[in-house]
This record gives C-alpha cells, sequence and structure tokens, in this order.
C-alpha cells in the first residue's frame, strides 16, 4: 500500500457541503470560514484531478465524478464514527482479550482460582495466558499486563502496580540437616566456607548465587553461595529441598504447609526475611482499557483489599 498523509483530507468538508448546499451554511455548521471552505474543496479537486461540484454565486450542484466520491465519503465517514463509538464501548465495558504472562510458581500456587473467579465476574473478557517462568518483553510480545514476582523490579519506562507482598524463607529438610549439619548463619552457606553447604538457586534471578540478608542490626549481608543445583523452576527446587538434596530459598506463597508440619525447616530466623513481591506491569497508565483496569483492580482486591496505587 502506498503510503499518502493526505488521503482523507477534505472528505468531511466536501460532505458538508454537499449536504447544506452551499459554502456559507457548510461553513456556519463548522464553525470555519467560507473562504476555508472554498480553499479546502479547490485543493480537494486538485489533489483529485476532478472537478466535483458546479458552484454560480446563486448554486452548487455536484457532478457525476462529485455524486461518485460523496457515495464513497458518507460510507468511510460511518465507518470511522462506527469504529470510534465502538472503541468508546470497549473503555466503558471491560470485553476483548486480555494477553497476560504468568510465572509458573505463582500461577499454580496463587492465581488458578483468580483467573476463574474472574472470567465469572466479567463474561466478555477472554482470556490468553503465557503460563511460564520465562522473562517476556512486555511491548515487543504484546503483553497487556505480565505478573513478576521478584525481590526488585529493574529500572523500566513501564508501568507496576505491586499486589502481593511475601517474604523470602530459607529452608532446609530434616534429611538435609541431619546429614550436613544445621547452619546457624548465612556465612555459612558460602562456596569457600569449610561447611560446603548445597543451595538450589533459582537462575532468573539477576544474581542467582549471591543472597542477600540483614541481620538484627540491620547491617547487610551478602553470600555468594555453593549452588549445588541451578534451575529456572521454583516448583522443582522446593521438590529438590523436600528431598533433602539442598538449601533452598523461597517465596512463602509457595508453600502450604511444610513448616508446621516439620517437613522443611526455616533457617536463620533471626534474620530480616527477603521481600519478594509480586506486581502487575503494564505498558502505560494512559487510555487505559476497560479489561486492563478491570483485572488489575480485581487482582488487587483479591490479594490485599486495600491495596491502592
Amino acid at each position: 500500500m502506498n503510503y499518502n498523509p493526505h488521503l482523507l483530507d477534505g472528505m468531511v468538508i466536501f460532505s458538508q457541503v454537499a449536504a447544506a448546499g452551499s459554502f456559507t451554511l457548510a461553513a456556519e455548521h463548522t464553525g470555519h470560514s467560507t473562504s476555508y471552505i472554498s480553499k479546502e474543496i479547490n485543493k480537494l479537486e486538485q489533489r483529485l484531478g476532478v472537478r466535483l461540484m458546479n458552484r454560480t454565486t446563486r448554486s452548487l450542484s455536484l457532478t457525476a465524478e462529485g455524486e461518485l466520491y460523496l457515495q464513497q465519503c458518507q460510507q468511510i465517514i460511518a465507518d470511522a464514527n462506527q469504529l470510534i463509538t465502538a472503541l468508546a464501548g470497549q473503555q466503558q465495558q471491560a470485553s476483548g482479550n486480555l494477553r497476560i504472562s504468568c510465572p509458573a510458581s505463582f500461577g499454580g500456587a496463587q492465581m488458578q482460582p483468580v483467573f476463574a473467579d474472574f472470567l465469572r465476574q466479567y463474561p466478555h473478557i477472554t482470556l490468553e495466558l503465557d503460563i511460564s517462568n520465562r522473562k517476556v518483553d512486555v511491548i515487543a510480545e504484546g503483553f497487556d499486563i505480565v505478573i513478576r514476582a521478584t525481590p526488585q523490579l529493574e529500572d523500566s519506562s513501564l508501568i507496576s502496580r505491586r499486589v502481593m507482598q511475601s517474604r523470602g524463607i530459607t529452608l532446609a529438610s530434616p534429611a538435609y540437616l541431619l546429614r550436613k549439619g544445621k547452619p546457624e548463619k548465612p556465612e555459612q552457606l558460602a562456596d569457600n566456607h569449610p561447611d560446603q553447604h548445597e543451595c538450589i538457586t533459582y537462575s532468573h534471578l539477576k544474581q542467582p548465587r549471591l543472597w542477600h540478608y540483614q541481620n538484627r542490626y540491620g547491617k547487610d549481608i551478602q553470600v555468594a553461595v555453593n549452588s549445588r543445583v541451578l534451575t529456572n523452576g521454583s516448583e522443582m527446587i522446593l521438590s529438590l529441598c523436600q528431598q533433602g538434596q539442598g538449601i533452598a530459598r523461597l517465596p512463602d506463597f509457595l508453600l502450604a504447609d511444610q513448616l508446621q508440619t516439620g517437613e522443611l525447616v526455616e533457617l536463620f530466623p533471626d534474620y530480616q526475611d527477603l521481600s519478594i513481591d509480586v506486581f502487575l506491569i503494564y505498558p502505560s497508565r494512559k487510555h487505559l482499557s476497560a479489561k486492563v483496569r478491570a483485572f488489575i483492580d480485581f487482582v488487587a482486591e483479591r490479594f490485599n483489599p486495600d491495596a491502592h496505587q
């Protein structure tokens, strides 16, 4: 298709003149001067290379070409108005397809009932869900909303809204502690420590092997842990930890009753927990569609009735 920036210029003015039957009345209806109307019609005819109107000082009539052009103009204008009305309706009513990316771990643990309830409440919305732990590109891949659970969002021009606060817990199974002993300080997890503890680390973090802690006095501690397993699956980390294959650090939303039953043991309770928050990320606040707004508010209310932007 050839690019023509002036393709639609003059159509609306021409239609107004044809409907009014005179330049003067068209000028009154549009708020323009008569000379402006006349110049626009002249430019339109020059661009098309045909005469659209016969005009005298007392009358105005369409040529055969003008009649044909008017029919097409009216259809184009009607279609454009219909599109504007439809878009306005979408802004008011939550409807259409919503593309969402959600981490597999958080999706399985928390979002399944949320998606089901959302569909029940908004019957005119369809969901296209990408459930994976990969880091998606919101803009390039055309997602409406991306859900991320992370200790810290990277700097971005995207808009984010925190909908859940979670804590990251350092965990081990009784079988592991029986085999390797129970570390009392995070420094004992270091890869150069004589105890040689084994950790299971999450590859999607910026620095998977660097674990951050804060002691009771507020001092920050960074430990380059001895990573026995590096994986992008949170469920795999939990499973290996339960089976005694290493020490893990996981958000509490992944846990059921493993701490209460003693299946897992929390390590370093005297150290401040790592904050792993859940965010909804979307391209822009401007012209936010009703479907996106509906989902953001629904999730925020579901996880925290007092949540606000």
